[in-house]
């Protein structure tokens, strides 16, 4: 027997989508922290409001529904933020390989028509290099970055749209609309762009959390290139689905990461064999200080 009637009960409750599953998290658990990345750490409260505001500030310089957002960028909080954003404003992302070339990024910033790219200081010459040959790029947007960084003259900056107080415009958006655009690696031709709707996302990470073990007691640390599906939406969406600590860096080295794992008491980690291997062979490794570790991934 339901407790509702179809009549009374509100569409945004069967929908389901990338930004509704940060909302629900959020008022399910908004004291608990959602995301630490350098400095900066933020209660899941704090990062849905976030979100919401540099929604309304992607529309304030024009970002419309619908509108491909080109993201050429590290891991970061403002990268997390953003993939979020973009969906609650129902634009679509485009996440770009930052290791390509500028006339390999001009594909396909042509390919998808993308008008905005959002970038951070260390890749903004390669994104403006990129953007000047034949594409429709008309603004970029800065994101901070891990360590601290000074905004890029003449691109919007992250703080500034994540202070934004305008109302967020209403959005028609469906589960059926497509969130994302995933370029293959175009090895025997030009990359293809696969396009991901919110259903086909969402139902990814509700076949993630079931067989990978993701759950809200998990520290995951999030290493490996997010502009890639499997650290994108295989762990890191699928960690906010559920209520994880979300701990994001740009620099998957030994150097970097075995202090990490200790320090927030990782349970949680995805990376390739090469990663592992490194770790493992690195003179800081002790196997001692990684007891909470409860979930090593690997793939490639």
């Amino acid at each position: 027997m339901s407790l509702f009637s179809k009549s009374t009960l509100h569409p945004a409750a069967r929908r389901q989508t990338i930004a509704d599953a940060l909302r629900r998290t959020a008022i399910r658990l908004p004291a608990k922290t959602g995301i630490v990345c350098g400095a900066t750490t933020w209660t899941y409260a704090d990062f849905d409001a976030l979100v919401s505001r540099l929604a309304a500030g992607l529309a304030s310089i024009g970002v419309a529904e619908g509108d491909k957002v080109a993201v050429l960028a590290r891991n970061s909080h403002g990268f997390a933020a953003l993939r979020f954003a973009l969906a609650r404003r129902g634009a679509v992302m485009v996440p770009i390989n930052f290791m390509l070339k500028a006339e390999e990024v001009a594909f396909i910033l042509r390919h998808a028509g993308a008008k905005t790219l959002a970038t951070d200081s260390g890749l903004a010459e390669l994104a403006q290099a990129a953007a000047q040959l034949d594409t429709q790029v008309a603004q970029f947007i800065w994101l901070p970055s891990e360590d601290p960084s000074q905004p890029v003259p003449g691109m919007h900056s992250f703080d500034v749209l994540a202070a934004c107080t305008d109302p967020l415009p209403d959005v028609q958006l469906g589960s059926g609309d497509v969130a994302q655009i995933v370029y293959t690696s175009g090895t025997e031709s030009s990359p293809k762009g696969a396009q991901l709707t919110h259903d086909a996302v969402m139902w990814q990470y509700v076949s993630c959390v079931i067989d990978a073990e993701i759950a809200e007691a998990d520290v995951a640390l999030h290493a490996l290139p997010l502009y890639h599906c499997a650290q994108l939406d295989v762990f890191f969406g699928p960690a906010i689905y559920m209520g994880s600590t979300n701990v994001i860096t740009s620099k998957p080295t030994p150097d970097k990461l075995l202090p990490m794992l200790e320090k927030f008491g990782i349970t949680s980690f995805f990376a390739p064999p090469t990663v592992w291997i490194a770790l493992l062979r690195s003179p800081l490794f002790d196997a001692d200080k990684l007891a909470k570790l409860a979930k090593g991934y690997y793939g490639a």
